[in-house]
């Protein structure tokens, strides 16, 4: 039975690969003798590690030494305190899934609704997804900075922490896909990439990052015209290689989503998306329009500058 018929009938269990415990047992060590090098590398103490995670030095060590199973909040909350990058956050989130078989949506299970646990599971089944947003810059696009300001804006009175996790996750989201070798085919309406979320620094750094992956083959990014008619609510199309059912389409509201997986429904979905495919420039035309934003931000960046 394919990804997404599973999908249709609310279980996804298989989705992602259940791993054994031959598995789990080195991945923990592994994971704990990471944190414990970062944390020697900084010159803090056992002691330190435990009141950031409020939590006794024993309990650590037994962490640091792979006897204890990592709880998710725990290595989050020590990748915060020893400030992390990038990169490093995302060697500790492997060692963390091999680790406890702790998938995405169930390491960010506290801040992410309901309706996206499934679509984090079908991305990582999928061979093929694409993706239509009238409003931002799509999520499995974003960078941190547009993120965090994009999640401040819609979830007002959330804590900075929780701000923080939800950014998390999306950035891992992204890793997931890069390190997958999916391909992603976005659409993005012109309008989005002068609209500004966060500062106008921000905005340059966002408008850098899609110009650098449209020169890549893999994600296949395209500006649609401005005033182009295009649906009003984002579109996901995901694509599967096995079953019967090779295809569903994710269609999100502002409290929910859809999962369509009838024919008759994907058919529509499909054709909205090639509609608002045939309003989009081509590649060269895509990267002379998100140009013209670069140059735009900036600009703006620059007009606030002193003197």
């Amino acid at each position: 039975m394919s990804a997404a018929r599973k999908a249709q009938r609310g279980s996804d269990a298989s989705v992602l690969r259940m791993q054994t415990s031959e598995e789990q047992r080195p991945a923990g060590r592994l994971l704990g003798d990471e944190l414990r090098h970062h944390r020697e590398r900084l010159g803090y103490t056992l002691a330190d590690a435990a009141r950031a995670i409020r939590a006794s030095t024993s309990k650590v060590s037994r962490l640091e030494r792979g006897e204890s199973p990592a709880k998710p909040r725990d290595v989050h909350d020590l990748v915060v305190f020893y400030g992390l990058s990038r990169e490093q956050r995302s060697q500790i989130d492997q060692l963390l899934t091999q680790a406890g078989n702790a998938d995405l949506y169930a390491r960010f299970a506290d801040v992410t609704p309901h309706f996206l646990k499934r679509l984090i599971r079908l991305e990582a089944a999928a061979t093929k997804i694409s993706v239509f947003d009238p409003h931002v810059v799509p999520g499995l696009l974003q960078t941190e900075s547009y993120a965090r300001a994009i999640v401040r804006m819609m979830e007002v009175g959330m804590p900075d922490a929780d701000i923080e996790r939800v950014v998390a996750l999306r950035m891992q989201r992204q890793v997931a896909i890069d390190k997958s070798g999916r391909a992603l085919d976005a659409l993005i309406g012109e309008e989005v990439l002068f609209r500004g979320y966060g500062s106008a620094d921000s905005m340059f750094e966002q408008i850098r990052m899609l110009l650098k992956i449209t020169k890549t083959n893999r994600f296949n990014v395209r500006i649609v015209r401005e005033g182009a008619m295009t649906p009003p609510y984002p579109i996901f199309h995901l694509s599967f290689a096995d079953g019967e059912c090779q295809e569903l389409a994710y269609v999100e509201h502002l409290d929910g989503a859809n999962y369509v997986t009838q024919k008759r429904q994907l058919d529509k979905y499909r054709r909205l998306l090639l509609n608002v495919r045939a309003n989009a420039y081509d590649r060269k035309d895509s990267t002379f329009a998100l140009m013209r934003a670069l140059d735009h931000w900036e600009h703006k960046t620059i007009e606030k500058q002193p003197g």
